[in-house]
């Protein structure tokens, strides 16, 4: 019996705590789904594009943007984080992180990984090491070695960061999904045709990519292609 093939873009940001638990959920349904071949495309998403290049201290940043006494709901959802995490083999280390990082050079990243067929280990190798293991996912040193664990050519990842090149590629995708409704991620696009939005648990995404093995795949990106 062939199997079926299912395409998902992943609309996601490095430094949102939700896609990372997507992510994991989702690789999850995806391992007891060996009947569907799933191919994934990682997508651009910037929750805070006002972000100063070099990124900023990490406290400073969440007291601007939550304030010095966290809501009844921030803190509801940073338990939740925290206690799913353990199970989807993850670990969040809020209190510790350093700076909040402007992401652009991460999707660059993740882009140029894509072209290796890497995108996914690379979104994998970026948020653990931003909230895991606390690096600065912003810095150009860093993203070469992050590359390099993954197999990449680090120094030429340097180059290109230090050149700017496909920024305007990438700024481009950025307002694409903006344009097609993106609001929140993560974003879990199936076929082109509908999607999954938020940190689901597995069996969404196991429904999902049934659901979507029915269906004609439609490219969401022929616009930018063209």
């Amino acid at each position: 019996m062939s199997k079926k093939t299912v395409t998902v873009d992943i609309v996601s940001d490095i430094v949102c705590p939700w896609c990372w638990l997507g992510r994991q959920y989702f690789d999850k349904a995806v391992a007891v789904a060996p009947n569907i071949d799933v191919q994934i495309n990682w997508r651009p998403f910037m929750l805070d594009a006002g972000i100063p290049e070099k990124g900023m201290p990490y406290s400073d940043y969440m007291q601007a943007k939550f304030g010095t006494g966290r809501s009844d709901t921030f803190k509801a959802m940073r338990e939740h984080l925290e206690q799913a995490s353990g199970a989807a083999g993850i670990e969040f280390h809020f209190d510790d992180i350093p700076r909040r990082p402007n992401t652009l050079k991460a999707h660059l990243l993740i882009k140029w990984a894509a072209g290796q067929s890497k995108a996914h280990a690379a979104s994998a190798a970026l948020f653990q090491a931003f909230f895991q293991d606390l690096r600065d996912v912003g810095d150009t040193e860093i993203l070469a070695d992050i590359a390099t664990e993954i197999g990449m050519d680090g120094k030429l990842v340097i180059e290109l960061l230090e050149t700017g090149r496909d920024v305007d590629k990438l700024k481009a995708e950025l307002a694409y999904f903006q344009q097609l409704g993106v609001t929140s991620v993560p974003t879990f696009i199936y076929n082109g045709t509908f999607a999954v939005s938020g940190g689901q648990p597995p069996n969404a995404h196991e429904q999902a990519l049934q659901k979507a093995s029915t269906l004609s795949a439609k490219n969401i990106m022929s616009v930018l292609n063209q």
